[in-house]
């Protein structure tokens, strides 16, 4: 099974979907332990995006990413910007020009958003911060693919471990981001940039079905 642009346009646009939706839930995640406008900020720049594919869809799946990309890094504010601008961006050059996301380039793409995160922010697992959810998120898709999985298997698997990283945020003491600031006092809050990055992943998955 392979996606091609309508296809991830229609999953980018299911996650803006899944980002309205919990958007109040964000907002309380990062009012907890930060600034409060993850849920804000994330939620305006998918509409955006939204609005921006209403207008045209790219004709390949590297050119949908690359206009994700671009939308969320002018439109968001904050670090959720320049950070799911910077994954989205590495996974659309990784993709390139090609008509197909196959399994072998949906990898690739997954690789390299994780790599532009670590790239942006600076983070390595255990700081917990987003890279909690996409670490294990990754591996696990890479372990599918050599079950034999399809995209939406791939997914499945990425966005299973993305949810149990991200909880594993709840439990660790903040070393990167304004969360750093409170130290031991942020253990017991699950880091909004772990959520957000699982939902989306899951999003992903649920659209690939």
């Amino acid at each position: 099974m392979t996606c091609k642009s309508d296809g991830v346009a229609a999953a980018v646009r299911a996650a803006a979907a899944v980002v309205a939706e919990h958007r109040a839930e964000l907002v309380d995640l990062d009012r907890a332990i930060g600034d409060g406008d993850h849920g804000e900020n994330l939620n305006r720049g998918f509409t955006a995006v939204v609005a921006a594919l209403d207008t045209a869809v790219p004709d390949t799946p590297g050119g949908v990413l690359k206009l994700v990309a671009t939308t969320l890094i002018s439109k968001v504010g904050g670090a959720a910007g320049p950070l799911y601008g910077t994954a989205f961006l590495r996974a659309s050059a990784k993709l390139g020009t090609a008509a197909d996301l196959d399994v072998p380039a949906l990898l690739d793409a997954l690789r390299a958003g994780l790599e532009g995160v670590q790239a942006r922010g600076k983070a390595v697992g255990g700081d917990a911060t987003m890279v909690d959810a996409l670490i294990p998120a990754v591996s696990a898709a890479e372990k599918a693919a050599e079950d034999g999985g399809d995209v939406a298997a791939v997914l499945t698997a990425a966005a299973d471990a993305a949810d149990r990283g991200a909880e594993s945020t709840v439990d660790l003491v903040p070393r990167k981001g304004r969360a750093s600031y409170l130290g031991e006092r942020a253990v017991g809050h699950m880091d909004p940039g772990a959520r957000s990055s699982a939902l989306l992943l899951r999003a992903f998955a649920e659209a690939a079905r």
